[in-house]
């Protein structure tokens, strides 16, 4: 058995059954995710990238001469072009992602652009210190990007741990560019994962077709439901695929029970407080240096540096 299974059994026979959100990603839950990102009722995308073009010069300045931009999770998308566009002579992009495929897409796409800067992709799980490849030329320092509201999906020690490895890829003198989703009206936050047309309900049970042609397994796409709800307490979304019935699923094979009404947790999304957040980013050794916010005060992009 490998251990990418042994890690999806183990979470499905937790007394809350989990998946990794990183299911949801294989080629069709990309295109519905670039989908939801268009969404009306899905303010996270179109909000950050209102808050970088309003303030991308002032980011590109505070990067600074000859940065290397280390992005977690590859990306080719608008806000890493914009970013890219805007740097002072950048000395390379490192895109890093656990999917080569998705590394090779990535690099060839921002090679295409920008091909006065040298991309370097590095196929690594970025949850773990990993080793940066040696430029051409080398870089005055490390900027470690990562954009969206991603840190959101992770639990507070494993958001920590994450931190604690850009801090080391940052290096002495580097910084932290990074999104994070802030606390809000919760109705606003509960229709941005409950969209009207349904797209949200489809990627989520996308995973379940993804796991069915990856490991074997037997899901019955149509004996569950897409729930997203907010937890005040713990001020995060809690998304779920909810079983309409009693059922045995096969997985690599084991046996899975689930009751009426039993769910998969597939992703949770927390919401920060500027000083939550600072706090969190202080405690894995950076010091916020400048943070900007669009004027509803609905999502916030952190420049951090490592003292």
């Amino acid at each position: 058995m490998s251990d990418e299974l042994a890690s999806i059994l183990a979470g499905l026979r937790r007394p809350q059954k989990t998946i990794s959100p990183k299911y949801f990603y294989d080629e069709a839950g990309s295109r519905l995710f670039e989908e939801i990102t268009r969404l009306p009722e899905y303010y996270l995308t179109a909000t950050e990238l209102g808050i970088m073009q309003a303030h991308i010069g002032e980011m590109a300045d505070l990067i600074g001469e000859r940065a290397s931009l280390i992005e977690f999770g590859a990306g080719s998308g608008m806000k890493t072009r914009m970013l890219l566009q805007h740097m002072h002579s950048p000395a390379v992009y490192v895109p890093v992602d656990i999917s080569g495929d998705h590394l090779i897409d990535s690099q060839r796409s921002i090679q295409a652009d920008f091909p006065d800067v040298e991309v370097i992709p590095v196929a690594a799980d970025f949850l773990h210190p990993f080793e940066l490849p040696r430029p051409r030329t080398m870089p005055l320092r490390n900027v470690v990007y990562f954009p969206g509201s991603t840190i959101g999906n992770f639990e507070y020690e494993d958001a920590l741990r994450l931190l604690r490895v850009m801090h080391t890829e940052a290096a002495d003198g580097g910084a932290l560019l990074i999104g994070a989703d802030l606390q809000k009206d919760p109705a606003v936050i509960e229709a941005a994962y409950n969209d009207g047309a349904g797209v949200t309900a489809r990627f989520n049970l996308n995973m379940l077709r993804h796991l069915n042609r990856e490991f074997g397994s037997d899901f019955d796409l149509d004996a569950f439901e897409h729930r997203a709800t907010y937890d005040r307490d713990e001020r995060r979304v809690v998304v779920e695929l909810v079983s309409r019935r009693r059922q045995v699923v096969a997985i690599g094979g084991a046996q899975i029970p689930f009751g009426e009404g039993e769910s998969i947790v597939t992703e949770y999304s927390h919401k920060y407080s500027l000083d939550g957040f600072a706090g969190m980013a202080g405690e894995a050794g950076f010091a916020v240096e400048r943070v900007w916010t669009d004027p509803r005060r609905w999502f916030s992009v952190h420049y951090c540096t490592r003292p």
